[in-house]
């Protein structure tokens, strides 16, 4: 049995099909790519800062931590996210002068000793609950040597993370002697 040879059967494949399923995919993006257009408000922003009923109240004026570490922000150091931890509680002063220890060299570092007119553990609820508002994290609490101290840390929008620590040096029924430091850590604790 020889058969002969016959052209092949001749069926034309539609792209019919697949087109419509890219053109209503395609459509299906545009309609919701207009109605993300159309509903779309601005997000608003805000700062939420706590106000602790029975707490410390943050020092305004010449006596804020603006103008008592105004030294402490330098040259862009630290970046704006970071300078809005620069608070002291209300009634603080200054202790001493601020300390630049490495001067510029390396890692940015400095702090300054203070006086406040409160209680430790209320020295120490201030900052806690004023700068956890501000976005740092807590990450240590407690020197070595005993001494009662908070470390907080935070990424800067430089790129490093920075670390901002309360220490307590002594204290004296309703006042404490206390330092206040920041400075510029290259990775995250």
């Amino acid at each position: 049995m020889t058969e002969t040879p016959r052209p092949p059967l001749t069926t034309t494949t539609s792209i019919w099909p697949a087109a419509f399923v890219l053109l209503l995919g395609a459509g299906m993006l545009v309609v919701f790519m207009i109605l993300n257009v159309v509903t779309d408000s601005p997000v608003a922003t805000t700062t939420t800062i706590p106000i602790v009923v029975g707490g410390l109240t943050t020092q305004t004026g010449a006596g804020s931590g603006d103008a008592l570490l105004s030294n402490c922000h330098q040259d862009g150091e630290p970046p704006a996210n970071i300078y809005s931890a620069f608070v002291l509680p209300s009634p603080t002063r200054a202790n001493g002068p601020f300390a630049l220890p490495n001067s510029g060299a390396g890692d940015f570092d400095c702090h300054r000793s203070f006086i406040s007119t409160t209680t430790y553990p209320r020295l120490l609820g201030y900052y806690t609950n004023q700068l956890e508002a501000r976005g740092w994290n807590e990450f240590s609490s407690g020197a070595s040597n005993g001494d009662p101290q908070l470390l907080f840390q935070k990424a800067g929008s430089d790129t490093f993370y920075w670390v901002l620590g309360i220490t307590i040096n002594a204290h004296h029924g309703n006042t404490v002697d206390w330092t206040y430091r920041i400075y510029q850590n290259s990775s995250s604790i």
